[in-house]
């Protein structure tokens, strides 16, 4: 039978997240979730408990597939960090909707696997802060966020983005303003200038 081979879990998290972008935790129906993957729903009892499980699944592995595709590295520019999460939302809308249904169903409560996602961060926060040639602090874990904010809220909120710039905004690429926009806002006082590189040097 297909729910007995070893790719029933993955196309149960396909169908999921599928699902649950769709409707969240609370309108997300497992036996649909079943049909989707073309298996018996008792096999999602199976491999993750309940609904509640699948759904942190899910998110999990959203936000693991959004770090492994826009790594934050020592020497990246930081400005070109932002067009990538920028293209890593506008390419993928289903992961931003899952975002947006975790901190509807979850709010201030605690996150599953919270102490591990705050490292990843902790970690983005490091490397930011040694790019610009600081200490890791409240003020950069600060810019990070707004980095982040930045590059992911205008494919997070479409219509926003359509009702303020317009369906045919004649001559905006909207990628290349919030990259600007973001080196701008990083070459003020707020945080230090990223320090320069043997690479930046005219005479490199």
């Amino acid at each position: 039978m297909a729910s007995n081979t070893p790719h029933t879990k993955e196309r149960l998290l396909a169908a999921a997240k599928e699902e649950f972008a769709a409707l969240g935790i609370a309108g997300a129906r497992v036996d649909r979730i079943a049909e989707l993957a073309g298996v018996n729903k008792e096999r999602i009892y199976g491999y993750f408990g309940n609904k509640q499980k699948l759904f942190d699944a899910v998110v999990g592995r959203a936000l693991d597939e959004l770090a492994e595709a826009v790594p934050l590295k020592a020497g990246d520019d930081p400005a070109e960090y932002v067009g990538r999460v920028y293209d890593f939302h506008r390419d993928n809308p289903v992961l931003v909707r899952l975002f947006f249904w975790e901190g509807l169903h979850y709010r201030d409560g605690v996150l599953p696997n919270e102490e591990r996602r705050r490292g990843h961060y902790e970690e983005k926060i490091a490397v930011l802060a040694e790019n610009f040639g600081t200490e890791a602090s409240p003020k950069i874990a600060a810019c990070l966020l707004s980095l982040i904010g930045l590059a992911a809220w205008p494919n997070a909120v479409p219509q926003l983005t359509r009702l303020i710039i317009g369906t045919d905004a004649e001559g905006l690429d909207l990628r290349s303003h919030v990259v600007a926009f973001a080196r701008q806002a990083l070459s003020g006082t707020a945080v230090p200038a990223p320090v320069a590189t043997a690479a930046d040097s005219p005479e490199a």
